[in-house]
């Protein structure tokens, strides 16, 4: 088993994760964790823990994990969107076939903010976009 697994481990934390090296070969044959780094996804900021200094190795697989993670979160951002497309969808044939009187009345004026305020900002970007359309044309 310690054969097949990775040199690294990263734990996901909220915005990023927590490196550990994977240890398989000691005494005991446990496998250990030992915390070498924090990596933020975001800002792309990685901080040794501790006293600990990285090799090049663990620099490189640092960073191969976070350009993978930065395209996972990326296209799981599409998605949700899609699935929140879906579930307007939903919601709508909900409101149409089945909300009664007291569910509509305790959903219906968050979500006509919630559908105005997005539509709003998706005017607003699409109104930019063809702005600069039309500015790269001229």
């Amino acid at each position: 088993m310690s054969g097949d697994l990775p040199d690294y481990y990263f734990r996901i934390r909220e915005n990023g994760a927590a490196v550990f090296k994977v240890d398989t070969e000691n005494r005991q044959r446990r496998i250990e964790l030992e915390e070498i780094a924090m990596v933020n996804v975001k800002n792309g900021n990685i901080k040794p823990h501790g006293d600990h200094k990285l090799s090049p190795e663990d620099s490189a697989a640092i960073n191969g994990w976070l350009a993978d993670r930065r395209k996972l979160l990326e296209s799981r951002e599409v998605d949700d969107i899609l699935r929140a497309v879906d579930h307007l969808n939903l919601t709508a044939h909900w409101v149409q076939t089945r909300a009664s009187e007291a569910q509509l009345d305790a959903v219906t004026d968050t979500l006509l903010l919630a559908m105005h305020d997005l539509r709003s900002v998706l005017v607003r970007k699409k109104a930019e976009r063809l702005m600069k359309g039309d500015q790269a044309a001229e």
